[in-house]
């Protein structure tokens, strides 16, 4: 046996084994991400809805929405809340208008949107994210168009908060709301 051959004894299967390994993580992931990510069926007597409000920065629109949902909802609902680009605390012009309303969110925080989220939602309310928010096949959306209460002052957030309390009671009361059956 010649040097080469023995040195190429020792390093081919140390070459091998990383890309072995990178092969097998791939496997792993490729099997996670096609096959085990599909959402569990509801059962038809599941009476619980997932909602998605999402926005940009997470940070005021959707904040209120979902705080409105939640308690208009009750244990009827499932509410998520995430931005596509999330900020970092939420607007505080927002928090001091939803404890006005009764509401707290003061203990919620910027979410980033995941996939997760997306797929699990029955209902995907938008609020001027535009492209920034993906869409997930088969999913029931409203897309509302609402002014960014970022950088506005108080009263001009106020209005905004009555119109998205508006839009989500009358999304809990009209007859061809998704949201009806789940919420009364």
């Amino acid at each position: 046996m010649t040097s080469g051959e023995a040195l190429a004894g020792v390093v081919g299967p140390l070459i091998e084994v990383p890309v072995l390994v990178a092969l097998v993580y791939v496997s792993l992931w490729a099997k996670r991400r096609y096959f085990e990510r599909s959402p569990p069926l509801k059962e038809p007597h599941d009476r619980t809805t997932e909602i998605l409000f999402l926005c940009v920065h997470n940070a005021g629109r959707s904040q209120m929405a979902a705080g409105f949902a939640r308690t208009l909802g009750g244990d009827q609902v499932v509410v998520h809340s995430a931005g596509s680009a999330p900020g970092e605390v939420l607007n505080p012009a927002v928090v001091e208008v939803m404890k006005e309303k009764g509401i707290d969110i003061s203990d919620e925080a910027p979410r980033k949107l995941t996939i997760e989220m997306g797929l699990d939602a029955d209902v995907i309310v938008t609020m001027g994210c535009g492209d920034a928010c993906p869409v997930y096949p088969g999913k029931r959306y409203l897309d509302w168009e609402l002014t960014d209460p970022a950088g506005k002052d108080v009263d001009v957030v106020r209005r905004i908060r009555d119109d998205i309390e508006e839009r989500v009671r009358a999304s809990s009361t009209t007859s061809s709301s998704p949201l009806r059956n789940k919420w009364e």
